[in-house]
């Protein structure tokens, strides 16, 4: 796996470079230190698979690289990885097309987990900025981890929500009740893995589900795919 390093500052570059080959997770590291280098590796150098973002570097405002990052290259999985550990930019960052937010406070440890898991279809958030927030009646917060335990909510829940999803959104649904990857459901549906991605944050967020294999024990529970 090639991964693109994008920070300003050397010494962060060169530790996440250390640790993603001493952990064997990535087998070549490019490095920018400004948007203009950023968008010229991606230009030049070919098979990147993760981006590792800084959102506050030279030539960039706010979310304005992650967001041409994310239209300009749909395949490619970009991470936000941020001193910024307001929910706020977490938020922002998923929204805009982001595949995962990791603060700099984080252990090496998490960073690669965060990364596993992305690579695998996933979307990471930490546990810790989701819990800092209440969900709304309209919006529920989550996080996908692995380890997390299952959130609470009940079935008559699960079919409201399920009245708020989009006819794309339902068919998402009904593709990972198949057991179908971001890549297969993209294939099927005709649109780029991260337009998936994004319907796949939404459902998880309206069912307050952890990760794509809960969504469907939910919805399945809740008997709401036989409908779709």
């Amino acid at each position: 796996m090639k991964v693109l390093i994008a920070d300003d500052h050397a010494l962060i570059r060169q530790g996440m470079a250390y640790a993603l080959l001493d952990k064997g997770v990535a087998s070549a590291i490019v490095e920018a230190e400004d948007k203009e280098s950023v968008l010229r590796q991606l230009e030049s150098e070919t098979g990147i698979d993760i981006v590792l973002l800084d959102l506050f570097m030279p030539g960039t405002h706010e979310f304005d690289l992650l967001c041409e990052l994310c239209d300009r290259y749909p395949e490619l999985s970009v991470i936000v990885v941020s001193a910024a550990e307001e929910p706020h930019f977490m938020r922002k960052s998923i929204d805009f097309g982001a595949a995962g937010f990791i603060p700099k406070s984080s252990s090496m440890d998490i960073m690669l987990s965060a990364i596993h898991l992305v690579r695998s279809g996933g979307i990471y958030i930490p546990p810790d900025m989701m819990q800092s927030q209440k969900p709304t009646a309209t919006e529920h917060d989550f996080y996908q981890d692995e380890d997390a335990g299952q959130s609470s909510i009940s079935d008559n829940d699960i079919v409201e929500a399920a009245q708020a999803l989009t006819n794309r959104q339902r068919q998402v649904l009904v593709l990972l009740a198949r057991g179908m990857s971001n890549k297969e459901i993209a294939r099927e549906l005709s649109v780029s893995e991260h337009t998936v991605k994004i319907h796949v944050t939404a459902i998880l967020r309206l069912f307050r589900a952890s990760n794509r294999t809960e969504v469907v024990v939910k919805a399945r529970n809740a008997k709401i795919l036989k409908d779709m």
